[in-house]
């Protein structure tokens, strides 16, 4: 039995395709992938922990997607699942809705578990940082004590920044990641390092502003890196190209 972990899966979330440039015409081709993926990857006898954010849109039709994935699912709440408490008693009432849909188990807040022999915290939310230009949900991240965390939240933001990192689907090609792989990085070190490559290959996103499609307008408004395919012109968050020091490096190897 193997260990895997995931995040931000947004199944049925036709703007995130847009908002994180995933490489998906539509959400049914996008659900279609992340389904064929996952279980690519995981066996049916395996544990997989999503922290959090798992299925948005028509939420009778995307949560029992659930039930298509392989192994012994564990989710901890994000702030874009129904049945998070951040939502109030409302959000409560739907903890039962996810363990039909074929979650053996559904926990808030912060986790503590064992990593390739590493004791680590996991949270939807990273201790700072976000999807957005400013840090939202503040009183619901764990404080900064120097500690190991896996957490979900930034999309494409980054696979890792020093002792966070990113697990959702954006930053591991559309998989969830494993255990080993985790332990590697645990194993390494705090380091910068951006996600993994797309499904095309690309390592190296091409961040520009040329012919302003509605996507690439729509990132820069939120204050995001956006890769659109017109152009190799550089745009900074305020309109200005970055400096290469503000460039995530890859890992090296």
């Amino acid at each position: 039995m193997a260990l895997w972990f995931t995040a931000d899966l947004h199944f049925g979330h036709t703007n995130i395709i847009g908002y994180c440039d995933r490489p998906f015409a539509d959400t049914e081709a996008m659900n279609r992938a992340l389904i064929e993926r996952w279980n690519e990857t995981v066996d049916p006898a395996d544990d997989v922990w999503v922290l959090g954010d798992f299925a948005l849109g028509r939420i009778s039709e995307t949560l029992p997607l659930a039930g298509t994935l392989h192994g012994r699912k564990l989710l901890l709440a994000g702030n874009h699942d129904r049945c998070w408490s951040g939502h109030g008693e409302r959000g409560l009432t739907w903890i039962d809705r996810y363990l039909e849909a074929s979650f053996a188990e559904v926990h808030q807040g912060q986790i503590e578990i064992v990593v390739a022999g590493v004791d680590v915290l996991g949270c939807h939310f990273p201790y700072r940082g976000d999807s957005m230009v400013n840090d939202r949900f503040v009183e619901q991240r764990p404080a900064d004590t120097g500690r190991w965390l896996l957490h979900g939240h930034v999309h494409e933001r980054w696979q890792q920044q020093d002792r966070m990192i990113n697990v959702g689907t954006d930053a591991w090609g559309y998989r969830p990641v494993g255990e080993d792989d985790l332990g590697q990085l645990l194993q390494a070190g705090p380091a910068q390092r951006r996600r993994e490559p797309d499904s095309d290959g690309a390592t190296a996103p091409a961040w520009c502003r040329a012919g302003w499609p509605r996507g690439c307008r729509a990132a820069a408004t939120r204050g995001r890196w956006h890769r659109c395919a017109g152009g190799t012109a550089p745009l900074g968050r305020s309109g200005s190209p970055p400096s290469t020091s503000s460039l995530l490096r890859a890992p090296s190897g």
